[in-house]
């Protein structure tokens, strides 16, 4: 069955379609790894990426679910961050050229063959880096940088608290946020992941199953910041560990959309909740997160003072067993997807 391919921001015709890739097909939340028609060429400012690697990440199992729909505009295709070469570029572009390796953040589309992106949105990989290691890189580093250095503002110093600190997410929030002198308190669910995270730098850390861990972050001296993926009532519980003028920075509702919230304590104390998402934001917004990457983490990369942590890699026929997989929260780190050589 024949599909056609969204691409990030433009919409192809059928006369610049020219060819046949291969993409992963949603259908009643069953999976299929089928034959789409190709993008054509890029618009002027875009490149096509041949894919080797792409990654899952919680939005793509929502949007499988039918609860996270992409962006208008959007491929309905999963998938927000690949690496590979460079196919083809548009008009516009003069950073890129055919065979450059790169990776980049998508708005959808990355579980396929090839894709087409605004060049703003990929950057080369870091230096030493393979594309494996580079396929772990744009969604995490991004998301993590966004809202810890653009929506909390963190400052030199300051403290965070880090749910699902094992996730992919959180092992880069912890790497990025020690690099730069911003001590961490991690939050997991089980001892061996709690492990992972203090290797990686967080100083504090604990085990949710054990009960609240309001006590424990008071003991570590409260926090300035709370990163938090899961909602529901952990946000009454972040509240109390809030340093006056600390920010909650909510990026996911694992735990649930409803959540209470203690007034008194946010107007008293001068407390911020943020909701933050990456996904929908514009092409230029994006542009200016990867941008600040490059200027900022791509020197820690290649340095090797900061690494992504990749938990397992599958063959993209193998996607059923690995949305499962982290579906049942068994990954520590990011799970990647092999699409070609």
């Amino acid at each position: 069955m024949l599909g056609k391919l969204g691409v990030s921001c433009a919409h192809m015709s059928k006369a610049e379609t020219s060819y046949m890739i291969k993409a992963i097909k949603v259908t009643g939340g069953n999976l299929s790894w089928d034959s789409w028609e190709g993008p054509g060429e890029p618009p002027a400012d875009h490149v096509e990426i041949e894919v080797v690697w792409t990654a899952i990440n919680r939005a793509d199992l929502m949007q499988r679910a039918g609860v996270y729909p992409p962006p208008p505009g959007a491929s309905d295709i999963l998938g927000l961050e690949v690496s590979g070469r460079i196919a083809s570029v548009g008009p516009d572009v003069t950073q890129f050229k055919p065979g450059d390796e790169v990776c980049a953040l998508l708005t959808g589309g990355g579980y396929a063959t090839r894709v087409v992106v605004p060049a703003v949105q990929v950057l080369p990989i870091p230096k030493g880096l393979t594309l494996e290691k580079a396929a772990a890189i744009p969604e995490v580093f991004a998301t993590a940088w966004l809202n810890l250095y653009h929506e909390a503002a963190l400052k030199p110093g300051e403290r965070v608290l880090l749910h699902a600190g094992a996730s992919g997410l959180g092992t880069a929030v912890i790497q990025l946020a020690t690099a730069f002198g911003n001590p961490v308190f991690a939050t997991a669910g089980d001892k061996t992941k709690l492990e992972v995270c203090r290797s990686l730098g967080a100083s504090g850390v604990w085990n949710r199953n054990e009960g609240s861990f309001i006590d424990a972050v008071t003991a570590w001296g409260g926090v300035d910041m709370v990163l938090d993926p899961v909602g529901g009532k952990y946000i009454a519980e972040d509240q109390r560990v809030l340093n006056v003028d600390g920010r909650i920075v909510l990026i996911g509702l694992m735990g649930g959309r409803m959540a209470e919230v203690d007034l008194g304590i946010m107007l008293i104390k001068r407390q911020r909740l943020i909701g933050s998402t990456l996904r929908s934001r514009t092409v230029e917004d994006k542009g200016e997160v990867m941008q600040a990457l490059y200027r900022h983490v791509w020197p820690l990369l290649a340095a090797g003072q900061i690494e992504p942590l990749i938990d397992s890699t599958w063959p993209i026929e193998q996607v059923e067993d690995a949305m499962a997989y982290v579906a049942e929260n068994r990954n520590t780190g990011k799970v990647l997807l092999k699409i070609s050589d």
